[in-house]
């Protein structure tokens, strides 16, 4: 028997891990004071890039003595930019715990080959972060965009280390409480929590990360776009504004307004209680369902913008082929698009829940994924 679809829709069916939903004020008409046609470096542009750089400083706290570049590549540039020019100085400590840690991994081992202590946890868990040599430079991600597992905090991060930090944080920025003194260098993208526009990407850099990169030297050529010093001192230019290369004026107009949009929700206070009330209700939807479960095992690790989820039902042969049927059938239905997990993590679906996204969404989006559930159960009974 067919079961009876629920009679509600979401009014967006956004739910992707990235790039993610727009803000719900977003109008291209309200990006209509872009400086399009402008040169980057003329006055215009110039206040615009150096407002991103402030309101990005504000909403999320950053210690004014730190340094925030906009830089090319998305968040990848940026992790790419920090380790290029950071690593090497002293051993390193690779923690991964999802694909994009594995993928700093692949490239400080065996394109830089620089000597590291490799820890890693299968997806659904975490790295005992007390076990780190801190005495050595560190990579990690805070959150686990493809995993849904993130630090509970930075209490292991001990404030007498003598090796940086590199903390990756695409998709905890602007939803989580970071702990900006547990990080030397912190990186993310537009196109996450607030919705922007794709491959422009933020550097964050402390005081240490600056002292580094002035003294040291790495023994590899650094290409253009990752070249943040000149003459052994810091090129300042790149942290108000004048960035490596071309960026949009029109993403960077996005991004303006969404950071107002910020503002308007309360700042990261706000942008945090959205994500928290958006992720709650998936996981208020798991705890009263017996077929799905959130893929991270410990609650206190449990994200709450990249919401991994598994079917546990006994009924399923094919894990992987009855995910992509149940993200078929939510996309078809147009009340859920891009929720399919990441092609490198365990079958199931991935569920965006950042602040960008309405909690009356995802409370809307839930019954159709029990219909796309039992649906396709009754279908694989049907044809067995």
């Amino acid at each position: 028997m067919a079961m009876t679809k629920p009679a509600s829709r979401p009014v967006n069916p956004r739910f992707s891990s990235g790039p993610c939903a727009k803000p719900p004020v977003f109008d291209l008409a309200k990006l209509s004071d872009a400086p399009l046609g402008r040169s980057h470096r003329a006055a215009v542009g110039k206040a615009k890039l150096k407002a991103v750089i402030d309101g990005t400083r504000e909403i999320l706290g950053i210690p004014d003595d730190y340094r925030i570049g906009i830089v090319p590549a998305s968040d990848t540039g940026a992790v790419e930019m920090a380790m290029w020019s950071l690593l090497g100085a002293r051993p390193a400590t690779m923690v991964a715990w999802e694909s994009f840690g594995a993928g700093w991994v692949t490239d400080v081992v065996k394109q830089l080959k620089i000597e590291a202590e490799i820890k890693t946890a299968d997806y659904g868990r975490i790295v005992d972060m007390a076990s780190v040599d801190y005495d050595t430079d560190v990579v990690f991600t805070w959150n686990g965009t493809t995993s849904g597992v993130r630090m509970p905090n930075g209490d292991a991060i001990p404030a007498n280390r003598a090796g940086l930090t590199i903390c990756d944080a695409t998709s905890a920025a602007f939803a989580q409480d970071l702990p900006w003194d547990k990080f030397d260098v912190t990186t993310f993208s537009w196109q996450k929590v607030l919705g922007g526009e794709a491959a422009h990407g933020m550097i964050v850099l402390s005081p240490r990360a600056v002292a580094r990169l002035e003294s040291y030297t790495p023994a590899w050529p650094l290409p253009k776009i990752f070249r943040m010093t000149k003459g052994g001192k810091l090129i300042e230019g790149i942290f108000v504004g004048e960035t490596i290369n071309t960026p949009s004026m029109l993403a960077v107009e996005d991004y303006l307004l969404a950071l107002d949009w910020a503002r308007s929700v309360g700042g990261l206070k706000g942008l945090m209680d959205r994500a928290d009330a958006n992720a709650q209700a998936i996981w208020n939807f798991c705890e009263a369902t017996d077929w799905i479960a959130n893929l991270a095992e410990d609650p206190a690790t449990r994200s709450n913008t990249s919401v991994c989820l598994k079917f546990t039902d006994a009924r399923i042969a094919d894990g992987a082929g009855f995910a992509k049927a149940v993200a078929k059938r939510l996309e078809a239905e147009g009340v859920a698009l891009d929720v399919g997990a990441y092609r490198d993590a365990p079958a199931g679906l991935r569920i965006w829940c950042g602040g960008t996204v309405e909690t009356a969404d995802i409370q809307a989006m839930l019954p159709w994924l029990d219909w796309a559930f039992q649906t396709e159960i009754a279908a694989r009974a049907d044809a067995a």
